[in-house]
């Protein structure tokens, strides 16, 4: 099959398949006219790199292990590290996915470190998510923020500042 049949297949865009060809982690054949051509193992294999990085391991971490791909069943990928003792454990897949949980818990640790020191410079709670009903509170489109009411820049963004009051022209909004 084409690209495209092939990215949809494997549930990506032909964008996409064609960085994991370009990073060694599928090989297309070519038709005498240049196009691609993928089969039913290469549309596995694709499968296999989405569900690794969809759980976490980067593009990097799954080019470690890319020669074990090929072993991994046609149902999806396994668990990392199997629960069974006596089914096939993979030293190298281990490894990987160990070391990625490392850093994924460093980068968590940094980032609380960075919320709390900005919540501080705040005044806010150093604590982590808003208390429930919290979200409720804040102002729909159009409408002005009140006093020490939480302002989002976007719907994906934290918090970003409060405001004590509106702030008059030329008052700056946010405390030191």
């Amino acid at each position: 099959m084409r690209i495209g049949d092939a990215a949809v297949a494997a549930g990506m865009t032909p964008r996409a398949l064609r960085y994991y060809e370009q990073q060694g982690l599928v090989t297309a054949r070519r038709t005498p006219s240049g196009h691609r051509v993928y089969d039913a193992e290469d549309i596995r294999r694709l499968r296999a790199v989405r569900a690794l990085r969809d759980a976490g391991l980067t593009v990097g971490d799954v080019r470690a292990f890319a020669h074990l791909l090929h072993t991994m069943p046609a149902d999806g990928v396994p668990d990392l590290i199997p629960r069974d003792p006596g089914s096939g454990r993979c030293p190298a897949m281990e490894a990987v996915a160990r070391r990625r949980l490392a850093d994924l818990d460093a980068r968590i640790e940094r980032l609380s470190q960075l919320r709390a020191r900005l919540a501080a410079r705040l005044g806010e709670p150093v604590g982590g998510a808003p208390e429930p009903g919290e979200r409720g509170k804040q102002p729909g489109p159009g409408k002005p923020a009140g006093p020490g009411a939480t302002v989002r820049a976007g719907a994906d963004s934290g918090p970003i500042f409060r405001l004590d009051a509106a702030p008059s022209p030329g008052a700056a909004a946010l405390r030191a």
